[in-house]
């Protein structure tokens, strides 16, 4: 008996071992998965805190640059079928006229939507958009104009010294993709945008911030706005 008893108890032990193994199991799988990374929800939260930076400015660049025309006034025709030509004396004008432009660039986040974020897995790509640059002030240091006009000629004209500030105008603008404005422009976006990234969730080394494409100097000219 005593060993009939010890048996049934061997049985029942075994038996609900393997009962409650079995409803282990059962319970592990009709578990809800875990999701697979909590910051994917976060999409409408992120393109909300990014359209609230709206204008977001990124860099602003003074540009001081010396516009400098010389002109000599010359006789010149033909003598004893000899051509010539002579420089008349004091017939010289000189002129620099020191411009000082202030450039700012900026990003509109105002329009950001889904079409400009791009997630792989735990990844996430920000496209920002096209950057704006705008040269909100361009003007003559008056007080360091220098002019020489010789007793021969006259001096320069209001008109001539207007179009000498276009031309250095110009001369600045065409200058602007050398200045790495839109590099700074998206270095100072990733400053903002990457700790605001972080803090739903995203780790750093998954997070990419990049321009639709790489610009150059025809971009440039369209992406320029002049305010003054």
């Amino acid at each position: 008996m005593k060993k009939t008893a010890g048996l049934l108890i061997v049985v029942a032990a075994i038996f609900l071992g393997f009962y409650f193994c079995d409803w282990h199991l059962q319970s592990d799988d009709e578990a809800e998965p875990a999701p697979a990374y909590q910051a994917v929800d976060s999409l409408p939260m992120l393109i909300m805190q990014v359209q609230k930076c709206s204008k977001l400015y990124t860099a602003e660049y003074r540009v001081h640059k010396i516009v400098t025309h010389d002109d000599a006034l010359r006789l010149k025709g033909s003598l004893l079928q000899k051509e010539f030509n002579i420089k008349v004396p004091m017939g010289d004008r000189k002129v620099a006229i020191p411009i000082d432009a202030k450039l700012k660039a900026y990003i509109d986040f105002s329009k950001f939507s889904e079409e400009n974020v791009e997630r792989d897995g735990d990844k996430i790509t920000i496209l920002l958009p096209d950057p704006q640059v705008t040269m909100t002030s361009s003007k003559i240091d008056q007080k360091n104009v220098r002019q020489y006009v010789g007793l021969t000629r006259s001096n320069f004209s209001d008109e001539e010294l207007s179009n000498y500030q276009q031309q250095g105008r110009a001369a600045i603008i065409d200058g602007i993709p050398k200045m790495g404005i839109i590099e700074s422009a998206q270095a100072n976006a990733t400053k903002v945008l990457v700790p605001m990234l972080v803090e739903m969730g995203y780790k750093e080394e998954n997070i990419i911030i990049a321009f639709r494409k790489t610009y150059g100097p025809q971009d440039i000219q369209k992406l320029l706005k002049i305010e003054d």
